[in-house]
């Protein structure tokens, strides 16, 4: 049984809904990270770096979202939400799905924990460390609305839905409460883009049952 550990609206919400999406069999398991479970020595047995997500696949532990949406489509080819092993389709697959983690999911924690990046205390340096990250994310959803004005198939890599596009949904709902710069719902290719994400059972299912609070994004 594969069990996903998770809180609403975290990095887990990518693979929750990519496990919706195989349906196959799988156990939700609640990191209550209000409380510090996330921080807790059992948790840790399985994540030393003390994030969400996690997981458990048999006698796998696996660790890091990007890992475990492309673990999920390799054990799951008859899904064909990855392509084959070796051509260029999956050469882009690999490039938009780093690139979400390590520059637009990296920046996004940035954001949202500026204080992270400065002495503690220093409330003018972290303002500062949060406004170079939402330009820096401005850039990223303008790249991320050229790929999709560019090929103009309705998922993000065109014509096919595949990992890649819970990973970006998730990242894009978490500009819904921006102040000062455009959520990724303005812009005009993404916006639409989101709302064909929300139409899919699998998004519906995984917001029910997160029990997700509008604006979704």
């Amino acid at each position: 049984m594969i069990t996903l550990h998770y809180f609403p609206s975290n990095a887990s919400f990518a693979p929750h809904i990519l496990l919706r999406e195989l349906g196959v069999p799988f156990e939700l398991q609640w990191v209550d990270r209000t409380q510090g479970a996330h921080k807790s020595p059992q948790y840790l047995k399985l994540n030393p770096n003390g994030l969400i997500p996690v997981l458990v696949d048999g006698d796998l532990v696996l660790y890091e979202t990007a890992a475990i949406l492309l673990h999920l489509a390799d054990t799951h080819p008859q899904a064909g939400l990855a392509p084959a092993l070796g051509t260029p389709e999956r050469a882009l697959l690999y490039k938009w799905l780093f690139w979400l983690s390590n520059t637009m999911q990296a920046t996004m924690i940035t954001y949202f924990y500026p204080d992270r990046s400065v002495e503690a205390g220093n409330a003018a340096g972290a303002a500062q460390v949060k406004a170079c990250a939402q330009a820096r994310l401005d850039e990223c959803f303008g790249q991320l609305d050229q790929l999709l004005a560019g090929h103009g198939g309705p998922w993000l890599l065109g014509a096919h839905y595949g990992i890649a596009d819970p990973l970006a949904f998730m990242l894009c709902r978490w500009s819904r409460g921006f102040v000062g710069s455009a959520p990724a719902r303005d812009y005009p290719h993404i916006g639409p883009y989101l709302q064909r994400m929300l139409q899919r059972p699998a998004v519906k299912q995984a917001i029910e049952v997160e029990k997700l609070p509008p604006p979704l994004v």
